[in-house]
């Protein structure tokens, strides 16, 4: 998607917000009608878009301020309900939740023309067309593309953006026949099989201060006061700086990487589960419960997912996921894995051949040779699970697809 900064004035927001409202509405009146909302006992059938269609038809005529808005945001935001409801049940995504306020602000206008419903003003500035509202000024950064839909959103900083549904066209191969391997972790962001590491930005100092500053007024003024909304506000926008800061970086990085390498291989990380609380249940209280949430803090903030998401969209084909396992554990000369071979987060020394490298680099020339996870080495049961057996933390080597990536 081509994203650009809205510009409404006053007025403008306060329609914009109507339109978002609208479409929370309609959107959490549909998650209501769910089966899995309701009492086994009293459980219906949903209804599907064309039904509910019809009676959004209804509630427009009987609900004057809902008729007042646009029925190109509300119908769409039935299509795109049902469109979630599709993909919870394909198993590609979670299950679609009720939306709150001040937290999901945004709607999507279909069957637009852009070359009818956005016009560019001078260099810098641009107007789009909204239904009910008029034109909408935005920051012109690119040319816009050409499209059927778009999408108005409103950070928690206050922000509004406009988002036009393009997919934009991949990176085309170097030809050069280099492969890449890149490590991602918490100190380094990602280490590539080259020797480079990339580290993703983060807030100064400074704003690192004036958020805890934020934060901690947050937690003694009283509760839904106007001194609540100041504090949180301050702390919308140092949290939106740090997101565009990352955001950025993961473009810039990936648009590289996608630049110079024929192949590019990832770890297969599983990060949903990586940053999966620790608190466990009333029966069953986790351990290490607020270590484990600074863990998962710092996981997100380097953001993974969104830097591996990028290559694959830009290096389309060119996207190799390895299995994660002993990828730090093996050294990339010999094959050997053992425990003991990774002295510290930052050092790696081979125990059986002296192979000496730095830990993040050994795992991202591993990850560069396309490395098969070994077989599970304890005995199985015959109940089909695995005994409770002490097995030794030293492997045999690995030969198959183990050594130095040709470049």
């Amino acid at each position: 998607m081509s994203r650009y900064r809205l510009h409404p004035d006053g007025v403008q927001e306060e329609a914009l917000l109507g339109h978002c409202g609208h479409a929370r509405y309609v959107w959490n009146l549909a998650v209501e009608q769910q089966s899995w909302w309701t009492p086994a006992r009293t459980r219906r059938s949903a209804p599907s878009y064309v039904a509910q269609c019809r009676q959004l038809t209804e509630a427009r005529g009987a609900e004057p301020w809902l008729g007042a808005g646009s029925v190109n945001v509300q119908q769409q935001a039935l299509r795109d309900f049902s469109q979630a409801v599709a993909n919870f049940f394909a198993g590609t995504h979670q299950r679609p939740d009720y939306r709150k306020k001040h937290l999901n602000e945004g709607f999507r206008i279909t069957g637009v023309a852009i070359a009818i419903h956005v016009r560019r003003l001078n260099r810098r500035w641009g107007q789009v067309k909204v239904p009910k509202i008029g034109w909408v000024r935005f920051r012109w950064t690119r040319d816009v593309p050409d499209c059927k839909s778009y999408r108005i959103t409103r950070d928690r900083a206050g922000r509004w953006h406009i988002a036009f549904a393009a997919v934009p066209a991949t990176i085309d191969t170097p030809g050069n026949g280099e492969t890449v391997g890149i490590d991602r972790g918490v100190r380094i962001t990602a280490a590539l099989s080259d020797g480079r590491k990339l580290r993703c930005p983060r807030l100064s100092r400074k704003e690192r201060a004036k958020l805890r500053k934020a934060e901690r007024r947050k937690a003694r003024v009283p509760k839904q006061s106007e001194a609540q909304a100041v504090e949180r506000q301050k702390i919308a926008r140092l949290r939106a700086r740090e997101k565009d800061l990352r955001k950025d970086w993961c473009e810039k990085v990936s648009t590289t990487i996608a630049r110079s390498y024929d192949l590019i291989r990832l770890e297969d990380l599983r990060i949903a589960n990586m940053t999966r609380s620790a608190k466990g249940t009333v029966e069953q209280p986790g351990k290490n419960v607020r270590q484990k949430a600074g863990l998962n803090r710092a996981i997100l903030a380097q953001g993974w997912g969104l830097l591996a998401r990028r290559i694959e969209d830009k290096a389309r084909g060119r996207v190799e996921k390895v299995k994660a396992a002993y990828t730090s554990l093996r050294c990339s000369a010999c094959g050997w894995i053992d425990k003991n071979s990774r002295k510290s987060q930052a050092e790696f020394v081979c125990s059986n051949c002296g192979f000496s490298l730095n830990a993040d680099h050994n795992a991202a020339r591993n990850v560069a040779a396309g490395q098969v996870c070994i077989a599970d080495p304890r005995p199985r049961s015959r109940a089909g699970g695995t005994t409770r057996r002490k097995v030794s933390s030293v492997r045999e080597p690995q030969p198959s697809g183990i050594g130095i990536p040709s470049r």
